[in-house]
C-alpha cells in the first residue's frame, strides 16, 4: 500500500478531504479532483499517473460514467472504484460493463474502501505476474521451435472450445476469441471441471483468486460478457445457467 498513487474524484469537498486523509494515513499518496473536468486533466500524463482511481458518478463538467470510459481508453488495467449514492443493481451492472472494477454505495466505510483498494491492487499485481509468465511461456515455445526444448502444451477442450492455460489463449473451432483476464479464468475453471456446477461464490474465488467479497451481480456481468463474445460463434449456449445454483458447461 505504501506509495500507492490514488486519484480521488469527488465534488463534495468534505467527503473528498475525509477520504484523502484516511487513505493518506494508510500510506497512500492522494491527488484530489473536484470535478470530472479536473480529473480529465490529471489523468492526461503519460504513462498513466495513478495506481487506483476512486470516483463519484455525479460530477460537474464530465459525468462519472464518461470519466470511467475515458480512463479505460487511457489504461486498460488501472483499478477504478466507483462511489455513489445510487443503489440500484442496474447502476452497478452498467458501471461494471463500462469498465469499473468495484462499486461502493454511500455512505461507505473508510476502512472498507482501503481494503477494496488493496484487493484491487493484488488483482492487478497477479494479472501482471500472469502476463509475465505467459511471455516466458512464449519464449520457451520459441526455444522449443528452435530445438532447445519440446514440452507438450496442456490444452483444455470442450466441444468446439480449446483453451491453453499457459499461453492464455482461447479458440472456438480454431478461431481466437479475445477474453479479459477474469473471463479467461472463468472459462478455465469451467473447462477444468466441465461436469461441475459452480456456485457464484465458488466461481468468483476461482476467477479472482480471492475469498468471495463482492455482489453476486459481478459474476453475472462477466458471464454475460463471455456469452456476448461467444454469440457470433454460435457456442454461447455452452455456458449454462443452473437456476438457484450457478453455472456449468452444457453437454451436447
Amino acid at each position: 500500500m505504501a506509495d500507492t498513487r490514488v486519484l480521488i474524484v469527488e465534488d463534495d469537498a468534505d467527503i473528498n478531504e475525509i477520504v484523502a486523509t484516511h487513505l493518506a494515513r494508510c500510506g497512500m499518496s492522494c491527488a484530489q479532483a473536484f470535478s470530472g473536468s479536473e480529473a480529465r486533466l490529471l489523468i492526461g500524463a503519460d504513462p498513466f499517473p495513478f495506481d487506483v482511481v476512486v470516483s463519484d458518478l455525479m460530477l460537474p463538467g464530465l459525468a462519472g460514467e464518461d470519466l470511467v470510459a475515458l480512463i479505460r481508453k487511457r489504461d486498460a488495467t488501472v483499478p477504478i472504484i466507483v462511489i455513489s449514492a445510487r443503489t440500484a443493481a442496474a447502476d452497478r451492472i452498467d458501471l461494471l460493463k463500462l469498465g469499473a472494477d468495484d462499486y461502493l454505495t454511500k455512505p461507505f466505510d473508510l476502512d472498507e474502501l482501503a481494503v477494496r483498494i488493496e484487493v484491487q491492487l493484488r488483482h492487478r499485481a497477479r494479472a501482471a505476474a500472469t502476463d509475465f509468465g505467459a511471455a516466458d511461456t512464449d519464449d520457451a515455445r520459441a526455444g522449443a521451435d528452435s530445438g532447445e526444448a519440446d514440452a507438450p502444451a496442456r490444452i483444455l477442450r470442450f466441444r468446439d472450445w480449446e483453451l491453453d492455460p499457459d499461453a492464455r489463449a482461447f479458440w472456438v473451432a480454431g478461431t481466437v476469441v479475445e477474453l479479459t483476464r477474469i473471463e479467461f479464468n472463468i472459462l478455465e475453471a469451467l473447462m477444468t471441471h466441465p461436469k461441475h456446477v459452480f456456485g457464484k461464490a465458488e466461481l468468483f474465488e476461482a476467477a479472482w483468486g480471492e475469498p468471495y467479497a463482492a455482489d453476486y451481480n459481478t459474476i453475472n456481468v462477466h458471464v454475460s460478457n463471455i456469452r456476448a463474445k461467444l454469440k457470433p460463434t454460435g457456442t454461447d449456449g455452452y455456458l449454462k445457467t443452473v437456476w438457484g445454483m450457478g453455472f456449468k458447461l452444457a453437454e451436447a
